[in-house]
């Protein structure tokens, strides 16, 4: 007798099964396994399920068969663990650059990663409407032509924006096209951003990958290898506050001891520290001077001074005298 049309896909049918239903607080019976094949057109009996199971498992899946009136088959493990799909949609609910409809459709995707029962919870924990998010749709676009600039070897051509006071986007250069050449996409202080040469300037800056529109290909090779081949990017995100660029310095900051561990997470292990007195330390760290990285140490109150050099302690001072004055 010829074969049922389905009766190939039946394996895909199991695997399925366990993959979208089964987690080691839900089994499933042979039985059951047999009804759910029958429901969609295919013939099954125990023994053959037994022997599709064992197939399945020689092929790599890791499906264990639990004992007792309640057991059955599931399966152990997955490619992502559920404390690992837990993480990753904290990441997509955090993350700014990510629009608020971009952002559920990821969550969902990362959800087919777990059983249904375990996805279930995911939603429970999943708050994204009210998050700060980019209202820039464009910015899976913007990314994947930026990646295939950088495959490719060229240049670049977009156009940039801010927000006004009516929340509406306003070009920046009156809608003159930025033309620069991509080396990196970086992350920082919860933002995407693109490490670029810039030709006219000669060096490289960043820009904000949710704030560029109508981004497209050059045909002009990329320029600036050796500016990029220079760059230190780890060491660039810890000199730069909020990616804002400034003059390069090497400041001493004396610190109460209690910022000890704020040091450490802003400029990383390997910023030098030494005992001042008994309660104080003395870091030194290179720092692009701006107007962020003055912001904050403000917010860090007395308990961290600029020792020198002493043009950026002047120029700290005059920061802090203009903000008084605003409110006299």
């Amino acid at each position: 007798m010829p074969k049922a049309p389905k009766q190939k896909q039946k394996l895909l049918y199991i695997a399925k099964y366990l993959t979208e239903h089964t987690d080691e607080h839900h089994c499933v019976s042979a039985p059951k396994l047999i009804a759910y094949l029958q429901a969609n057109d295919i013939k099954a009996e125990r023994k053959s399920i037994y022997d599709d199971i064992a197939t399945l498992c020689d092929f790599g899946y890791d499906i264990v068969r639990q004992e007792g009136p309640k057991g059955g088959y599931f399966l152990a493990s997955r490619d992502f663990e559920l404390a690992e799909v837990k993480l990753l949609v904290d990441l997509v609910q955090s993350s700014k650059f990510i629009t608020t409809k971009k952002s559920r459709e990821l969550i969902k995707k990362l959800e087919r990663q777990v059983s249904r029962n375990d996805a279930t919870a995911l939603q429970r924990q999943v708050v994204v409407a009210d998050r700060n998010k980019t209202a820039n749709e464009n910015i899976y676009y913007s990314v994947d032509v930026i990646y295939e600039a950088i495959a490719k070897n060229v240049r670049v051509r977009y156009q940039y924006f801010d927000w006004d006071v009516n929340k509406q986007m306003k070009l920046r250069k009156e809608g003159t096209y930025y033309e620069v050449s991509p080396w990196l996409l970086t992350w920082d202080d919860e933002n995407y951003y693109l490490v670029a040469y810039d030709e006219t300037a000669g060096i490289m800056k960043h820009y904000r990958v949710d704030k560029m529109l109508h981004i497209e290909l050059l045909d002009s090779q990329r320029q600036g290898a050796e500016a990029f081949a220079a760059m230190d990017v780890a060491a660039f995100s810890k000199k730069t506050f909020g990616m804002f660029a400034g003059q390069e310095k090497t400041v001493r900051l004396l610190c109460d001891n209690t910022l000890t561990g704020v040091v450490v997470d802003r400029f990383g292990q390997q910023v030098a520290l030494r005992s001042y007195d008994e309660a104080h330390i003395l870091a030194r760290a290179d720092v692009q001077i701006s107007p962020q990285f003055f912001g904050w140490l403000a917010g860090l109150g007395n308990k961290i001074r600029v020792e020198s050099p002493q043009e950026v302690a002047d120029e700290y001072k005059e920061y802090l005298r203009k903000i008084l004055e605003s409110y006299q």
